[in-house]
C-alpha cells in the first residue's frame, strides 16, 4: 500500500496499544502477530496491569524487554525497548508500562492512548492481549483511509472472529440505519459499512480524533469504556467505519456476549457504566431505566442480584471526568 504522510511530510506512524493482565502466553501470540503485519507498526505501547502470572519474566526471557521492572511499585514504571518486526526487520519501539496496580481494561487503555498520543504517533491501534490479528489486518484498516469518502472518520474497526471462525458475539460493531445522517450502507460498494460504535478489539483511531474528544474514561475499570468512547466520537460529528476484510481472532474462553457472562463483578461494572452513559445522554430515560433495573432485579440469577442493585444505585453518583488535551502535540 502507499504510505500516507503526516503534516510534517513523514510517513505516518502507527502504534499498537495492547492492555494485558495475566494472559502471558496469549500476549506473546498477540505481539508476534503484530510483528508480522504486512504494514508494520512503528511502536507498541504494552500496558501491563500489574499481572501476577510472571508476565514481565516471560517478556524478558523472550527478548521483548531487556530489564525487569522493580517489585512493589507505587507508580507506573515505563521503559522503551527495541524489537524487530518480522516483515522487513525494521525496529519497533516497544514501550513497556508496568502499572503499580490493576486499573482494569479501561484504565489500561486510558494510559496507553494517553502515552501513545503524547509520543506523537499518528495512528493508534487498540486491542486486548488475547487479540490475534491476521497479517493484513492493519494494512486493510489503513487502506480504508485512502478511499476519499469525504466523511470524518472517527475510527475504523476490524471483523472479529472467535477461535472457531464464527463472529465474536462480544465484538460485533454497532449498526444503526443512520450514522450522523448517513446511511449505514452508503459505501457498501467499497465493502465497508458505517457504524456508530465498536469494541477496543482492533480499533484504529487517528490522533486528531483523540485531540478532539479526549481519552477513554479510566474510572469505568472494565466494560462499556469502548461503548462510551466510540459513542462520544460519533457525537462529535465523526462516523465509524467497519471493514470486514480486516480480520482478527479474539481468543476468549467462550464465544459469549456481555449479557451472557455470569460474573457479579463484571455485572456490577456493566450496569453502572451503561447507566452512566444513558444518564449523560438522556436523563429522563436514565430515570426510567434506573427504576426498571430495580424492578426486574429479582428475575436475575441469584448470584447477580446484589451486583445488579449495587451497580444501579452506584450509577446515580458516578460522575467521572473526561480528560482532554489542551493543545495538539508538536
Amino acid at each position: 500500500m502507499e504510505n500516507k504522510k503526516n503534516k510534517k511530510g513523514k510517513k505516518e506512524t502507527v502504534c499498537a496499544v495492547v492492555v494485558t493482565y495475566n494472559r502471558k502466553k496469549l500476549l506473546l501470540e498477540c505481539l508476534e502477530a503484530i510483528r508480522r503485519q504486512t504494514r508494520p507498526v512503528q511502536g507498541i505501547y504494552l500496558i501491563d496491569n500489574a499481572s501476577t502470572d510472571g508476565t514481565p519474566k516471560l517478556l524478558f526471557e523472550k527478548g521483548y524487554i531487556k530489564e525487569l521492572p522493580p517489585e512493589n511499585l507505587t507508580e507506573p514504571w515505563e521503559k522503551e525497548f527495541g524489537i524487530k518486526n518480522l516483515t522487513d526487520g525494521e525496529v519497533i519501539k516497544l514501550h513497556y508500562v508496568r502499572m503499580h496496580e490493576n486499573t482494569g481494561g479501561a484504565g489500561g487503555f486510558h494510559e496507553g492512548v494517553k502515552k501513545a498520543y503524547e509520543k506523537g504517533y499518528d495512528w493508534l491501534w487498540l486491542m486486548d492481549d488475547d487479540t490475534i490479528p491476521q497479517e493484513t489486518a492493519l494494512q486493510i484498516l489503513l487502506e480504508t483511509t485512502t478511499l476519499n469518502l469525504g466523511i470524518k472518520i472517527g475510527f475504523i474497526y476490524s471483523k472479529v472472529l472467535w477461535t472457531d471462525g464464527s463472529p465474536h458475539k462480544m465484538n460485533l460493531p454497532k449498526l444503526k440505519p443512520l450514522v450522523n445522517g448517513l446511511c449505514f450502507n452508503l459505501y457498501e460498494e467499497y465493502g465497508i459499512l458505517l457504524i456508530s460504535g465498536c469494541s477496543f478489539v482492533s480499533m484504529l483511531i487517528n490522533r486528531k480524533v483523540i485531540q478532539d474528544v479526549g481519552l477513554p474514561i479510566k474510572e469505568f475499570f472494565i466494560w462499556n469504556d469502548d461503548v462510551e468512547y466510540t459513542s462520544r466520537i460519533v457525537s462529535n460529528g465523526y462516523v465509524g467505519v467497519y471493514n470486514p476484510k480486516s480480520i482478527v481472532v479474539h481468543k476468549t474462553n467462550a464465544n459469549l456476549s456481555s449479557i451472557e457472562i455470569v460474573d457479579p463483578i463484571r455485572h456490577f461494572y456493566n450496569i453502572r457504566n451503561s447507566l452512566y452513559i444513558l444518564k449523560r445522554k438522556n436523563r429522563p430515560m436514565f430515570i426510567l431505566k434506573f427504576l426498571y433495573n430495580l424492578l426486574i432485579a429479582w428475575r436475575l440469577k441469584k448470584i447477580l442480584i446484589p451486583a445488579h442493585i449495587k451497580g444501579t444505585l452506584a450509577a446515580v453518583f458516578f460522575s467521572p471526568k473526561i480528560e482532554k488535551f489542551e493543545n495538539e502535540q508538536k
